[in-house]
């Protein structure tokens, strides 16, 4: 009858047949939530409440795993915490020039991403997941049937319940040993916005360094004449790079999201498509439109000034 009666309105009442369809969608969500992902917070509450030693799992992207460390350092207040990283997670969509290809992450990112992470003290323990038992698995917030564009670092805590201060610095590491007062710029291909133009910054007599891809260096060159490249070692010496700018310009990329939990001056170029990143803290900014972007710039730059 219920087949019927949809063939019926799909022909007859337009209206009546998107209701139909959209009660259908939603019934469907529900019976998913109710047999699967909220048994799964359940589980996390109960592990987090129980244990004083959690094992944390997350399969990337790696700006995805920076922007779930304020609540790892948040739960480190009272439990010891692992993390463990998941390698080789096939991604359900494609994304066009990813380091890792058709994955998450691949084991030479982890590798490089791993020495920045053992720099955290709040961090007992980081590896590759190889069959350890997990407690609060991270990449649920992809399951869960709901819109994640917000903000990231909120994806983890009503996974957990857990509520944080995304004000205070959630990264660590010490000031570079040549690199310092610079201003920093990664733009990755991905999440850029097409508004922007960076040739302004030609004005500056600063040094300004790229620290991503040769390629992402290699594009921005053309806006930027007296750009420099530095090719870091790993990601750690990324963070060093980062901790002793000037200032950091990005847009949503892995690089961002370290500038972000160093609280260092940053702007963020702002993604119209995938709003999912916000700067959070004194001498942060985002924009949308030019003059914007270079207002803030020209505030930050006055304001950093030795």
């Amino acid at each position: 009858m219920i087949i019927l009666r949809k063939i019926f309105y799909k022909f007859f009442n337009k209206s009546k047949y998107q209701e139909l369809k959209a009660f259908e969608k939603k019934k469907v969500i529900l019976d998913q939530y109710d047999s699967n992902i909220y048994n799964a917070i359940l589980k996390i509450r109960r592990k987090i409440e129980e244990k004083t030693e959690l094992n944390f799992l997350h399969s990337g992207h790696l700006g995805d795993i920076i922007y779930s460390l304020p609540l790892i350092k948040e739960l480190s207040k009272t439990h010891k915490c692992n993390l463990f990283i998941g390698v080789g997670k096939k991604m359900p969509v494609k994304y066009t020039n990813h380091p890792s290809g058709n994955v998450y992450l691949d084991k030479r990112m982890v590798e490089l991403f791993i020495p920045l992470i053992n720099n955290q003290k709040f961090i007992n323990k980081v590896s590759i997941h190889n069959n350890e038992e997990i407690d609060v698995n991270l990449d649920l917030f992809r399951e869960v049937p709901i819109d994640i564009k917000f903000h990231s670092t909120r994806w983890y805590v009503h996974l957990t319940g857990v509520q944080i201060d995304m004000g205070q610095p959630y990264l660590e590491v010490e000031e570079h040993n040549k690199l310092k007062n610079n201003i920093i710029i990664v733009r990755s291909p991905r999440y850029r916005n097409d508004f922007i133009n960076y040739s302004f910054l030609n004005k500056t007599e600063d040094k300004i360094i790229s620290i991503g891809l040769k390629s992402e260096y290699e594009d921005l060159k053309k806006s930027i004449k007296n750009l420099e490249f530095y090719d870091c070692k790993d990601f750690l010496e990324l963070a060093q790079i980062i901790k002793s700018c000037r200032l950091f310009i990005g847009n949503e990329c892995f690089a961002y999201s370290v500038a972000e939990g160093l609280k260092v001056p940053r702007l963020l170029e702002a993604s119209p498509d995938f709003p999912v990143v916000f700067p959070v803290g004194k001498k942060a900014y985002d924009f949308y439109h030019q003059v914007h972007f270079e207002m803030f710039f020209k505030k930050l730059y006055i304001e950093t000034k030795i």
